[in-house]
C-alpha cells in the first residue's frame, strides 16, 4: 500500500512539473495579455468607485422584480454573496484541474487569455454605461440616510487611486446597469459551456446562473433590468469576441504543445493546411508531397514510368 501510494504521488509531482513547465512557456508568449486584462479589472474598480462619488440617493424605482421576490433582508444578504463566490472559485479550480488530472482539454494560460478577453469587453460597456445615467441604489447601503450612500470628497489623488478592495466593491453605489457579478458568473459558465468535459456540470452551472439572478434581485443588490441587460450584453460579447480569436487546441488529441497553433502567428512557417493535417496526425513532410502516378495498380513517384526509362536506356 505504500509503495502504491509512492509511485501515485510520484506521477503526481511528474504531472504538475511537466504541466508547470507547459503553462510556463505559455505565459511567457502571452503574459501582455494576462496583464492588461489583469490592469483592466483595476481600472474597472476604479471607475466602479468614481461613480460612487458621483451617487444620489434617492426613492427606489418601481421594479418587477422588487414585486414578484420577496426581500431577503440584510441578516440574508450574503446568500447571494455565498453562491457567487462558490461559482468564481469553482471556475479558478477548474481551470488549473490540468496540473492534477490526466484528462485534461485545455491549457490554463491560454483559457484566462480568453476568459479576460470576454471580462474586458463586458466591463468596458458596462463602465460606459453606468456613467451614462446614474440612478439612485437600491441596496440597503445606497439608500437615503445611509452613511456610506455617498462618499465624502476625496482629501488626495491616492484616495481615489486606493479603491479599498474588497470593502469598496462589496458597499459600492451607483454601478448599476449591468451587473458585475453577472458577468463574472455568464463569463466563466460560457466559458465551461465550451470546453468543460461533464454534461452534468454544465447543466447544473446555467441553473445556478439563474439562481444568482434572483437572488441579486431578492437582496437589492441590483434593479432587475441590470440583470436582464447583463443576460443577452454579455452572451453577445462572448459570442463576438470568441469568433475573433483563435480556437484553442486541444489537449485530448494528444499533440505536444509545441505542435499546436498557440497564436495567430505561427512560427513554423506553415500554413493552416499543414497544421490540419498535424492535429489529425497525418504527416507533413516535404518528401510526401512529390507527385506518384498510378501505373498497372502500382504507385510510381515523381510520374516516372519504366517504359519511358527503358526507351532512355535507363
Amino acid at each position: 500500500m505504500t509503495l502504491y501510494i509512492g509511485r501515485e504521488t510520484s506521477k503526481l509531482w511528474k504531472r504538475i512539473c511537466a504541466e508547470t513547465t507547459a503553462e510556463i512557456s505559455l505565459l511567457a508568449e502571452n503574459w501582455r495579455y494576462i496583464l492588461a486584462g489583469l490592469i483592466f479589472q483595476y481600472i474597472h474598480g476604479l471607475a466602479a468607485r468614481g461613480v460612487h462619488y458621483l451617487h444620489r440617493p434617492g426613492p427606489t424605482l418601481q421594479d418587477v422584480g422588487f414585486y414578484l421576490l420577496p426581500e431577503l433582508g440584510q441578516d440574508k444578504a450574503y446568500i447571494s454573496e455565498t453562491v457567487f463566490t462558490f461559482v468564481f472559485l469553482s471556475f479558478v479550480l477548474w481551470t488549473f484541474h490540468p496540473f492534477i488530472f490526466k484528462t485534461k482539454k485545455i491549457y490554463t494560460v491560454l483559457v484566462w487569455c480568453r476568459v479576460l478577453a470576454f471580462l474586458v469587453g463586458s466591463q468596458f460597456l458596462r463602465i460606459i454605461t453606468f456613467y451614462s445615467t446614474q440612478l439612485p441604489g437600491p441596496n440597503y447601503h445606497c439608500r437615503e440616510g445611509s452613511k456610506l450612500a455617498r462618499l465624502p470628497h476625496p482629501q488626495s489623488v491616492f484616495e481615489v487611486l486606493l479603491i479599498n478592495f474588497p470593502r469598496g466593491a462589496i458597499y459600492g453605489c451607483g454601478d448599476l446597469i449591468f451587473s458585475s457579478h453577472m458577468i463574472f458568473t455568464l463569463v466563466f459558465v460560457l466559458t465551461y459551456q465550451k470546453y468543460g468535459t461533464k454534461r452534468f456540470v454544465k447543466q447544473v452551472a446555467w441553473l445556478i446562473a439563474v439562481i444568482q439572478s434572483f437572488l441579486i434581485v431578492a437582496s437589492r443588490k441590483h434593479y432587475t433590468v441590470d440583470v436582464v441587460v447583463a443576460w443577452y450584453t454579455v452572451n453577445l460579447v462572448v459570442f463576438f469576441i470568441d469568433k475573433k480569436l483563435p480556437e484553442l487546441p486541444d489537449r485530448t488529441s494528444g499533440l505536444s504543445p509545441l505542435l499546436l497553433p498557440m497564436s495567430v502567428k505561427d512560427k513554423d512557417g506553415r500554413n493552416k493546411e499543414e497544421n490540419h493535417k498535424l492535429l489529425n496526425g497525418n504527416s507533413v513532410d516535404s518528401s510526401d508531397w512529390r507527385l506518384r502516378t498510378p501505373v498497372n495498380g502500382k504507385i510510381l513517384e515523381d510520374g516516372n514510368n519504366p517504359h519511358d526509362n527503358a526507351m532512355n536506356g535507363a
